[in-house]
């Protein structure tokens, strides 16, 4: 084919995508950045914090706490922000605080930032977990529902109404899970008088993982014209040496916005350019977006810079990395840029020692080494959204991502109702509209291990798919199942079967000579009835560090790499067919609330919490670089 060929070719790829875009566009969520236009003030650090221990956590808001200082309320502790609250005292009515806990920070603005009435100034948390409001001197700004997810608020309004610059930032933030929120839970209070006091109650839930809680990500103040960049999208596609890139820019404060947007190479090249709010930018000689081992230079990333220029002459500018690449689904292959691509990775948490789910940098840049290290190309976001920065260090580094909402634990059918498919419906538009332009965002995922042969479930997949599948028709969607295929509701409508199972550990215990049968039946089964392609989204077991036995018994390292080898072994027989990758669970070994079957948190990690290989991270890593020497486009070196 031609170049002029390749060209109309790509357009007619794009088209329908472009289309898709201008309609989804709604209120953005870019993350904050500086430029020539904008300033970014992190004022993270150390917060004070006060829990309401009120029987019904309820006296800060009956006594208004936002309104004076928060010392004056009461006794504050100090806190870090980012992290959770949980094991930062050695209080263990703090470790597993239910209710409403309140942050407080005083910031200085700087007077420029006021005086100028052509800036807005804006407060963004980069997640709360869970129910979160917020005041700026004492003046309530927003409110958010859900973890995991950034929300912000212009707070210029309320700055110029106070005399001087002193910001106060009054947090309160919940962590009760009901049979509504992501994930669910139920509150029961024990009425047994002989063995409870009055008004004790637990928190019930149904994920193995602790609730950790707390302002869990980044806390910044972020300026912008008044005449701003609200949101961008784009979505890319190519043919033969030519790359398509669609873009949408939404501007806010403006009618008349003129806006120009400009592509540039990683040496500084202007490799395309149009104006106009909406368009396409062609790129010859493209330089793809490749994963991670699956091609010589992986992780090519184009900087995309917009520019809108309102009817007053004032220009604010918003720079995007862009990585052009397609995804696309057979019924036996993951295409990535018309290849196969197998997953051979990882399942994570953010979790860590001291920290919890705080986001910590030198945590993230540990872990893509040891994930680059064994050669892992891809993890799963299990299971809730991570940190915006974790998505970025994967697109500079071309790790794939299965992007999962935190719908796990939806068990109960009273979680099947209206207004949980409401709220999960509204945090997909959220997850969406935060990570649509990350290319090493591969997929959606919906939820994790629902009771889907519950009646109500057929529904509730079939929009809650649909309604991604509205949202972004660039990626498959998906959700991990743990149901029998045969009474799977939801299977019919997602684009990849996920399948978590654990032979020989929650099913005959201590028998690894079933796996192979076991799992082989699994996968004929799976893809007998739907015909579509599979990834063993979980398997493992668990194993305390430094425990050994031989023969192998359960929870020696000796038993969790005898569990992987016989995985192992099926999995290279099925991915000749229609098995398209597979996820160790886990990463790395994590905390979970206390009961009988766990010591000190989750064990089956290949890393243990403080990131030391047991023997399996051995084993997988010989394992991952074979595969991508068999798969990959060039010969790669451990």
């Amino acid at each position: 084919m031609g170049s002029s060929g390749a060209e109309r070719a790509a357009e007619r790829l794009l088209l329908a995508a472009l289309c898709s875009v201008c309609q989804a566009l709604q209120d953005g969520m870019l993350f904050p950045t500086e430029s020539p236009s904008r300033e970014v003030k992190d004022v993270s650090g150390l917060w004070i914090f006060r829990a309401d221990e009120s029987p019904e956590r309820s006296r800060g808001f009956e006594q208004q706490w936002y309104k004076s200082p928060l010392a004056e309320t009461g006794p504050v502790i100090d806190m870090p922000v980012p992290s959770s609250y949980n094991d930062i005292t050695q209080d263990a009515q703090i470790r597993d605080f239910i209710g409403w806990v309140w942050y407080e920070k005083d910031v200085w603005v700087p007077a420029r930032w006021i005086q100028d009435r052509g800036t807005r100034i804006v407060l963004r948390v980069g997640s709360a977990h869970y129910y979160s409001v917020l005041w700026v001197n004492g003046v309530k700004v927003t409110e958010h529902v859900g973890g995991h997810l950034p929300f912000e608020a212009d707070i210029s309004g309320v700055l110029r109404q106070t005399s001087g610059n002193q910001c106060r930032i009054t947090i309160a933030v919940n962590n009760t899970l009901t049979l509504e929120t992501l994930p669910p839970g139920t509150i029961q209070y024990m009425t047994d008088r002989s063995r409870y006091p009055a008004g004790y109650f637990v928190q019930n839930t149904n994920f193995d993982f602790f609730n950790y809680a707390g302002i869990h990500r980044p806390v910044l103040l972020y300026t912008t014209p008044k005449a701003h960049i609200d949101d961008i999208t784009v979505e890319t596609t190519f043919s033969d040496n030519i790359g398509l890139v669609s873009f949408n820019v939404s501007v806010l404060g403006s009618s008349k916005a003129a806006v120009k947007v400009t592509l540039s190479a990683q040496d500084g090249r202007c490799v395309a350019s149009a104006d106009g709010s909406r368009g396409v930018l062609k790129v010859t000689d493209v330089n793809l977006w490749w994963p991670y081992l699956m091609h010589e230079n992986p992780a090519y990333l184009y900087s995309m810079e917009v520019q809108a220029t309102a009817e007053d002459g004032q220009t604010d500018v918003y720079t995007l990395p862009v990585g052009i690449r397609t995804v696309k689904v057979t019924s036996t292959q993951f295409l990535i840029n018309n290849k196969p691509f197998y997953f051979h990775g990882v399942n994570k948490h953010e979790d860590a020692d001291i920290r919890g789910k705080g986001f910590d940098w030198p945590l993230v840049v540990k872990d893509f080494n040891l994930m680059k290290w064994m050669g892992a190309n891809s993890f799963r976001t299990s299971h809730y959204p991570y940190a915006e920065e974790i998505l970025q260090m994967a697109d500079r580094h071309g790790i794939v991502i299965i992007d999962e909402c935190p719908g796990v634990g939806i068990k109960d059918i009273r979680s099947f109702g209206n207004v949980s498919l409401a709220h999960h419906l509204t945090f997909m538009e959220e997850l969406v509209r935060r990570d649509k332009n990350h290319p090493s965002v591969v997929m959606w995922s919906v939820a994790n291990e629902p009771a889907s042969e519950m009646p109500p479930a057929g529904f509730y997949f079939k929009e809650l798919v649909s309604h991604t599948r509205s949202l972004d028709s660039s990626r498959p969607v998906t959700y991990i199942t743990a149901s029998n295929y045969a009474r799977d509701l939801g299977a019919p409508y997602v684009d990849v079967i996920c399948v978590n199972s654990y032979f020989s550990w929650y099913q005959d215990p201590g028998h690894t000579e079933l796996i192979g049968l076991q799992l082989n039946t699994q996968f004929d089964n799976w893809y007998g009835k739907y015909q579509k392609p599979i990834i063993q989204s979980e398997y493992g077991a668990d194993a305390v560090p430094g425990l050994h036995s031989d023969p192998p018994m359960m929870f020696t390292e000796e038993y969790q790499k005898t569990v992987l080898q016989n995985y192992h072994n099926v999995f290279d027989q099925k991915r000749k067919e229609f098995v398209i990758g597979e996820l160790i669970w886990n990463f790395a070994d994590f905390m979970t609330s206390q009961s009988i079957i766990r010591v000190v948190g989750n064990k089956k990690g290949i890393f243990t919490r403080q990131r030391q290989p047991k023997a399996g991270a051995f084993l997988l890593r010989e394992r991952y670089w074979r595969i991508a020497n068999e798969t990959g486009n060039t010969l790669f070196k451990l």
